[in-house]
C-alpha cells in the first residue's frame, strides 16, 4: 500500500498544483503565445490527437484569444518532421505562416518548455494538449518559467486515450524530478528571435 500511495504522490501534485489553471478553449485567457505540443503523425500528417490540438490554436487565434503559436515536436530525423506537419496544418486552417513559430527540438514537455522560455523567450502562455497530458505540461511550463494556462481538447476515449492516461501516471514521477532538478534540455542553442518577431507582423 505504501508503494501504491508513493506512486501516486507525483500525478496527485500535478493535479493539486495545476487545479485553477486548466479549462476548454471557451476558458482560455486572452494570451499573446500559444503553445501547441507534438503528438505524433501518420503518413507525414498529424495524428488525429495532434490535430485536434491544432485545431484548437487556430480557434483561439481565429477569435482573437492568441496572437502567435509556437509549435513544438520532434524532427530528430530527416524523415520525420513534426513542427512542419503542424505548420501547414494550421496555415491550411486559416493561421499565417508570419503567426506560427517552429520548434524543431521539442523532443519531451520538460525540453519544450524550456525552450519556450530560454530560446524564445516566452514567459506566458497557453498551452494545448488533451486532457491526459495537459496538468504535466502547464506544471512543467511554469517550473521552467513560463506562467501557463492548459486548454484540455476533447478526444475520443480509445486505446490512445487510455494508453495516454495509463502512462501519465509513470510520466509524473519524471515530471516531477524535472521540476526538482531542472534538468539541461536534450539541445538548447542559442537564442530565436522567432516569437518577437512574429508578434510584430501583421495579423
Amino acid at each position: 500500500m505504501a508503494l501504491c500511495v508513493l506512486a501516486l504522490l507525483p500525478a496527485t501534485w500535478l493535479f493539486v498544483t495545476t487545479e485553477d489553471k486548466v479549462g476548454s478553449v471557451a476558458d482560455a485567457p486572452r494570451t499573446r503565445v500559444a503553445v501547441v505540443f507534438g503528438a505524433g503523425l501518420w503518413k507525414g500528417e498529424p495524428s488525429p490527437y495532434l490535430a485536434h490540438r491544432l485545431d484548437a490554436a487556430a480557434e483561439l487565434y481565429r477569435t482573437g484569444r492568441i496572437e502567435v503559436v509556437l509549435v513544438t515536436g520532434d524532427n530528430s530525423r530527416e524523415e520525420y518532421d513534426e513542427p512542419d506537419a503542424m505548420r501547414a496544418y494550421l496555415k491550411k486552417h486559416g493561421v499565417p505562416g508570419r503567426r506560427i513559430v517552429s520548434d524543431y527540438a521539442g523532443f519531451d514537455t520538460w525540453d519544450s518548455c524550456v525552450r519556450a522560455k530560454k530560446i524564445f523567450g516566452v514567459d506566458r502562455a497557453v498551452l494545448i494538449s488533451q486532457g491526459f497530458h495537459i496538468r504535466r505540461a502547464v506544471a512543467l511550463c511554469d517550473a521552467a518559467g513560463v506562467s501557463s494556462y492548459g486548454v484540455a481538447v476533447d478526444a475520443k476515449h480509445d486505446t490512445t486515450w487510455y494508453y495516454g492516461g495509463a502512462r501519465e501516471i509513470f510520466a509524473a514521477g519524471k515530471a516531477a524530478l524535472d521540476a526538482t532538478f531542472h534538468p539541461a534540455p536534450r539541445f538548447l542553442g542559442p537564442q530565436e528571435p522567432g516569437v518577437p518577431q512574429a508578434l510584430k507582423s501583421p495579423r
